[in-house]
């Protein structure tokens, strides 16, 4: 018996006239071709030039040193933004996270993912600490070597605060009589 509806919901719907237009609307909408002429619009162009002010995705906006740690193509030195406590705590909570798996809790590159790493180990952060700044926030960002892209885990605040906590792991662990860790807008 309970067969009974659902047959009878099939068989109903089998004799209804619906156009496969209907059901296909999406699949076989009218659309334009890159260059194609248009009657839709008064210059005939099916291509659009963006609105003013409109800006593509793919640029960075604003201060290219905050969102691709460069600038004129070149790493940036310091910290493009003011680093203070909250910061930092930011980035030791992200580092913890994301980068002390390979690069060790200390940034010293001791951990037991390094340890089972077979190719390349993960750079000591410790001895790049001549780096500038940028050549950190690039290799979160882009990757390095075989360290992949971690910007789909960490914004660009984010990143630059690793960047200031791995500045401030160097700074604790420079051994004394060396060159101190440049000041970044402290």
């Amino acid at each position: 018996m309970r067969w009974l509806i659902p047959a009878a919901g099939l068989a109903a719907l089998t004799g209804c006239e619906v156009s496969s237009e209907f059901l296909q609307r999406m699949e076989v909408q009218a659309k334009y071709e890159n260059y194609e002429a248009s009657e839709f619009w008064p210059d005939g162009r099916s291509m659009r030039v963006p609105p003013a002010g409109s800006i593509p995705r793919e640029r960075p906006v604003g201060n290219p040193g905050i969102s691709t740690g460069r600038a004129n193509g070149q790493p940036v030195a310091t910290i493009p933004m003011p680093v203070d406590k909250p910061l930092i705590a930011l980035g030791q909570k992200k580092y913890n996270i994301v980068c002390a798996q390979c690069h060790g809790v200390l940034g010293d590159g001791n951990s037991i993912v390094a340890e089972n790493m077979g190719m390349r180990l993960p750079p000591s952060l410790l001895e790049l600490a001549n780096k500038p700044a940028g050549h950190f926030y690039t290799a979160i960002n882009e990757g390095y070597g075989v360290m992949p892209s971690f910007s789909g885990e960490l914004d660009t605040r984010e990143r630059w605060a690793v960047v200031a906590y791995v500045r401030a792991l160097q700074a604790a662990r420079s051994p004394q009589g060396q060159q101190p860790v440049p000041q970044e807008n402290r």
